[in-house]
């Protein structure tokens, strides 16, 4: 009786490196090697165009390994193409660590390009421990050559990537120097040997770039108050947004609005995170663009920025701090903000901390006087700890959304809808009941909504409920016998989170 092939799965991996890394030629390869080896593929995980020097990029690897270690897969190997292909990992221990997930669960994993037969003997085994190593050295070095050709591109004035900045475009030219197109948002060169230099962008962005200046060095504005008078203007920012004081700030310290082309203010290698770098160490390319201010301006600004914070010591930060006190008879964010002579609250935080701390240092507040601010602070925590929780329990099907700022995280779902995530105070009891405080997000209101509501003290969470979408408007309380809670899908347990949101989706 003919035996039957044994089922297998294959993963394939190809970032942009080399064309023998194309999938199709991964593929043909692992195909071989089954039919040699009396195999039969029956699963395929693809991960295309991914780096291979982190997981969190890489789905396809994600939903191999979720596969293996929580259910039956129905295959008994996983073929793939060679060691880099399996991951250009930093730490070899890694690439070890998740070969080992599908080895103990009865998974062994080949390499069907390699030399070694990875059988576990020790001479193969120090063999793929040696491949390891060299593929995640590959991934080192080569970042180290492309950063140095950024570097040398860099000090010929050509912008390397990220956006320009408010007053600025990016102009595309060819090898020769020749003017081509300005880039739009998003776009990218596509011929090699093109290039893209800053240029000034349109007149009332570059005329809003002069005005805070002069704002700045005549009238003698703070940060915050520039912010004010151009969102009272309704000068608009990008995407139509308002003014703050980091667009602000911006504006009045980067070198690049006298002409300067400046690379490698941060750093960020290998998908680690980024870090900045001193002032010292970054590429500065004068007359690079046409300056949208003057030399003396720029330097003028300078001056008067280090003026009213960094060469501030810590006791004449507290003494200001004092002063405002005396004047106003009580001290917050919006008076701190709104007084020209007052360094803004981001020094504070910088120096201190917080603001809170700062206040302790004068003999300011009470402890209670804190209250609020702590319970806000902690329920941020909660929240942003529960919508980690899920998207690590669901790696494949949901993801976390940020951007900066204050703009809230978000919950997308693999079919590209937004959940939006409450986390409701306690705020007493009523007969045996919790009293919750529930307050929606106006825009998120139409939303599948998951309520996390707290216990009694408002340390962790008493309960959870899925809504097909909020419907009421403005803040409101709320007990567990409530029929509009009881109009939602109680959550046992977070594991249970997609199968509630897929049952009130069906109602909507």
């Amino acid at each position: 009786m003919e035996q039957r092939p044994t089922p297998v799965a294959q993963y394939l991996r190809m970032s942009t490196e080399h064309q023998r890394y194309s999938l199709d030629n991964q593929q043909l390869a692992i195909q071989a090697y089954a039919d040699l080896h009396g195999l039969s593929v029956v699963q395929t995980y693809t991960d295309g165009s991914k780096t291979g020097v982190v997981l969190k990029r890489r789905s396809g690897l994600q939903q191999l390994l979720q596969d293996v270690v929580s259910s039956n897969p129905g295959y008994k190997a996983i073929l793939v193409y060679d060691v880099s292909r399996w991951g250009r990992f930093q730490d070899a221990d890694e690439s070890a660590h998740y070969e080992f997930l599908c080895k103990s669960a009865g998974i062994p994993v080949h390499y069907c390009a390699e030399v070694f037969v990875n059988d576990g003997t020790v001479p193969n085994t120090l063999l793929k421990a040696i491949k390891r190593t060299m593929a995640g050295e590959y991934s080192r070095e080569l970042g180290v050559k492309v950063f140095a050709g950024l570097k040398r591109l860099a000090k010929l004035g050509f912008k390397q990537g990220g956006l320009p900045g408010y007053g600025l475009r990016r102009m595309l030219i060819s090898a020769e120097g020749k003017p081509k197109q300005i880039l739009a948002q998003g776009e990218r060169k596509s011929i090699a040997t093109d290039r893209v230099v800053l240029v000034p962008g349109p007149a009332d962005e570059v005329d809003c770039v002069r005005e805070i200046y002069r704002l700045f060095l005549e009238e003698k504005r703070t940060v915050h108050g520039i912010a004010q008078e151009l969102n009272r203007r309704n000068t608009k920012y990008f995407g139509n947004s308002k003014w703050d004081l980091t667009a602000v700030l911006k504006i009045l310290s980067h070198p690049k609005y006298t002409g300067y082309n400046v690379f490698g203010r941060t750093s960020q290698k290998l998908y680690t995170a980024a870090i900045r770098v001193p002032k010292s160490e970054w590429i500065c390319t004068p007359n690079a663009f046409a300056p949208l201010v003057d030399e003396a301006t720029f330097q003028q600004a300078q001056l008067l920025l280090r003026g009213r914070t960094i060469n501030k010591s810590n006791e004449e930060l507290l003494e200001a701090l004092r002063s405002l006190l005396a004047r106003q008879g009580r001290l917050s964010l919006r008076l701190i903000k709104e007084d020209p002579e007052m360094p803004s609250p981001s020094v504070y935080r910088g120096r201190f901390g917080s603001l809170r701390r700062a206040y302790e240092l004068i003999g300011y507040g009470r402890s209670e006087d804190f209250g609020k601010v702590d319970l806000r602070r902690r329920t941020q925590a909660l929240r942003e700890e529960l919508i980690n929780k899920i998207q690590v329990m669901f790696p494949t099907k949901v993801s976390i959304v940020r951007r900066g700022g204050r703009w809230r995280s978000r919950l997308r779902l693999k079919n590209g809808r937004f959940v939006s995530v409450l986390v409701c105070r306690s705020i007493g009891k009523r007969s045996k009941h919790f009293i919750w405080k529930v307050d929606p997000i106006a825009y998120e209101r139409r939303w599948v909504t998951l309520i996390a509501f707290l216990n009694m003290k408002n340390e962790s969470i008493h309960e959870m409920h899925v809504f097909p979408n909020m419907k009421r408007t403005g803040p409101f309380h709320v007990t567990a016998d409530n029929s509009w809670v009881k109009r939602g899908q109680r959550l046992e347990a977070l594991s249970q989170f997609l199968d509630g949101v897929k049952a009130v989706s069906q109602e909507r």
